[in-house]
């Protein structure tokens, strides 16, 4: 297939793109700069310019392409309305072109927030009012009615690997600013992950056979708890691991504190066994003490 890959320059699509080049498949790729083409290129895959705020650059790609996987976002976290509408008129722009082609659309999502409390699964529905991101995959999932092969691949909070800029970075950035690597409360609170090696072959099965209307979890491992993460960013670091009262984990954790504080245990079962996906790479605290989170290689 010729696949339509925005953000395929970014921490994700970096690993998605010779993912799919390996398994025979053309790409092009979504540019918004010189420096993101140059990477696209020398990933082996063509470059198509245009950004997530052009949606004529977006259709044009779109038509060009067997199929598209949309992974980019602007995670400004100051704005969420406004890149969650960007990312809303992207996923309209892509099935107005897919509309009655049974071609595949595949959109990246969240698991955070889903069940709180309790193990989430791919049958919990993503509730609006936890991240307006939602609507924009509930969107995507009606395009299914639509003759769109459109499926949603939610996320863990922590996708890792080598250049992970994401939540464990920052955790490890305030460790080095505070001198001490902190966990709320008992630090029972838990994270899923998955590797961002494993998450990409889950994207090209995505791409390649899932159902219209498919809800699939990126999770290989249900929850990492706070502090265990704690743990080994401490010990890498040679610094104290302490607990963090509530009251004062919004000065000591700034924004990622909310979503520190959140218990979201997530499963992949019914994702493994509908695409026959595995994963094969290290979890999260082998991934950290290999050091290079922290600049370092064990």
């Amino acid at each position: 297939m010729r696949i339509f890959v925005t953000g395929a320059s970014g921490f994700i699509g970096s690993a998605v793109v010779p993912e799919l080049l390996a398994a025979g498949h053309q790409v092009i790729g979504l540019a918004r700069s010189d420096r993101s083409a140059q990477n696209i290129l020398a990933a082996g895959a063509a470059v198509h310019y245009g950004s997530l705020d052009d949606l004529e650059s977006l259709r044009t790609g779109a038509a060009a392409a067997d199929g598209v996987i949309h992974l980019a976002y602007n995670h400004d976290f100051s704005q969420p309305q406004a890149a969650a509408q960007t990312d809303f008129q992207a996923v309209q722009t892509f099935g107005e072109v897919l509309k009655g082609s049974d071609r595949p659309l595949v959109i990246a999502s969240g698991v955070v927030g889903l069940a709180p409390g309790r193990l989430a699964t791919e049958q919990d529905k993503s509730s609006t009012s936890a991240h307006p991101r939602f609507a924009t995959a509930q969107a995507t999932l009606d395009l299914a009615q639509q003759g769109v092969r459109s499926s949603v691949l939610r996320l863990s909070p922590t996708v890792h690997g080598k250049g992970d800029p994401g939540f464990v970075a920052v955790l490890i950035q305030i460790a080095r600013q505070k001198g001490v690597a902190g966990f709320i409360e008992e630090g029972n609170s838990r994270w899923p992950t998955v590797h961002r090696l494993d998450a990409a072959r889950l994207f090209r099965h995505a791409v390649e056979k899932a159902p219209a209307g498919s809800v699939l979890h990126g999770v290989a491992e249900e929850g990492v708890s706070q502090r265990d993460i704690a743990g080994v960013i401490g010990r890498h670091l040679g610094v104290p691991v302490a607990s963090i009262p509530a009251d004062q984990a919004a000065e000591h954790f700034g924004w990622l504190a909310r979503f520190l504080s959140l218990d979201s245990r997530v499963s992949s079962t019914l994702t493994r066994e509908l695409l026959d996906w595995e994963p094969t790479h290290p979890g999260l605290l082998e991934d950290l003490e290999e050091g290079h989170y922290f600049g370092v290689l064990a």
